[in-house]
């Protein structure tokens, strides 16, 4: 389960992740904690010992952003995990749960009307709420109602499909917890995280480290079954007027061998339609 002191587990993980001749230190002796000591961190920042143990232990949630700001400068945080760690510290209220989103009719419309790109719909917990045809020839989890993280972590069949596997899941559970940032109040979320810390232990080995990235496009390498090696770029596109939804659009570089890997893959499966692709007229909620 996800405690309540995401601020200061997130400094630990980050903590343990610094090595001292990182930031300038000696190693001396034998140290029993990985990375960088409490103390350590708080010299470097120009904090008090005690006030960062207060921070760690989460008697105390409210840092500046100086003070912030110093911290992920000594834990070498990246911009993206700094804003991240600065979200952490601000008070937000609880809020109501969201009426269920549903996809815009004229994106069931684009995405249906796309014979050369395979694209889909995802909300912030990667469940796929809508799918196009090409898409789902490239896997049979593109089909809505399946969880891509989940299954990218748990099917074997995706392990065998996608040569980036490594780099798909380590940056998979790092937007979701760029997705959950300090609400742990989200059902949704935290039964997600549940469940896949009980069955990976991948998604348990990325979890402990709190890494976060924000959600963007990528390089997508794969090995199809019947057509062979795929490098594909997606854009993910955020659609307004929704609570986050993502429209996910691949598509081949132009001149490349790929682009005729997935013509044939088209021609292929040109006859058959996703089982769970949603229409304009059958619209399901998330």
């Amino acid at each position: 389960m996800e405690s309540t002191n995401a601020l200061g587990e997130f400094l630990r993980a980050r903590r343990e992740q610094v090595k001292p001749e990182d930031v300038g230190l000696r190693r001396v002796g034998l140290r029993r904690v990985p990375g960088l000591r409490r103390e350590e961190v708080a010299m470097l920042a120009g904090i008090s010992s005690d006030y960062y143990l207060r921070l760690e232990q989460g008697r105390d949630r409210n840092p500046s952003v100086q003070v912030l700001e110093a911290l992920a400068d000594v834990l070498r945080l990246d911009p993206d995990a700094t804003a991240y760690l600065i979200g952490l510290a601000q008070e937000r209220p609880h809020v109501a749960p969201r009426p269920r989103a549903q996809v815009p009719d004229s994106i069931l419309e684009l995405i249906d009307g796309w014979p050369n790109n395979p694209a889909y719909v995802q909300n912030k917990y990667t469940d796929v709420l809508a799918v196009n045809a090409l898409c789902a020839a490239l896997s049979p989890n593109y089909a809505v109602g399946v969880n891509l993280l989940s299954a990218v972590l748990l099917d074997p069949r995706e392990q065998e499909l996608r040569r980036d596997w490594d780099d798909l899941t380590e940056e998979g559970v790092a937007i979701l917890r760029t997705e959950l940032g300090p609400d742990v109040h989200d059902p949704r979320l935290k039964e997600l995280v549940g469940d896949l810390s009980l069955r990976s232990d991948r998604f348990r080995q990325l979890w402990a480290r709190h890494d976060v990235r924000p959600r963007r496009g990528r390089l997508s390498q794969l090995t199809h079954p019947a057509v062979g090696d795929l490098d594909l770029r997606s854009d993910k596109l955020t659609i307004g007027g929704t609570d986050n939804i993502t429209l996910v659009v691949f598509h081949a570089v132009p001149g490349s061998r790929d682009v005729e890997s997935l013509a044939l893959l088209g021609s292929l499966t040109a006859d058959e339609v996703p089982e769970r692709t949603i229409k304009p007229t059958d619209r399901r909620p998330e």
